[in-house]
């Protein structure tokens, strides 16, 4: 796995998520257990996937928590347009990956 998303890279996924509905909703209860779980089971299973915030619209607040969600997850973030985050994690297996970035 890369350290880093090259801008090329963060791109190619933004257009890729462009059609993607959001998998996991942040609320007023902000950055729970159960989002941390439901964020991994979703990039398991998807490799790319939206974020929303419901609840918060301090541009800092929203960086804060994917800054933690992508610690967390061992993922990266591909890009964030309003209150949307584009988060993006390889299958472990290489035969699972849909999703194959330009070098």
């Amino acid at each position: 796995m890369p350290e880093l998303l090259t801008s090329q890279q963060a791109k190619y996924l933004r257009q890729l998520a462009h059609s993607l509905k959001p998998l996991v909703l942040i609320g007023k209860n902000g950055l729970t257990d159960e989002v941390l779980d439901s964020v991994d089971a979703a990039l398991e299973s998807h490799e790319l996937i939206k974020v929303k915030f419901i609840e918060y619209k301090e541009k800092e607040q929203k960086n804060k928590i994917i800054d933690t969600i992508c610690d967390q997850a061992h993922c990266f973030r591909a890009g964030m347009i309003g209150h949307t985050a584009i988060l993006y994690r390889p299958a472990r297996k290489k035969s699972r990956r849909k999703i194959h970035l330009p070098v």
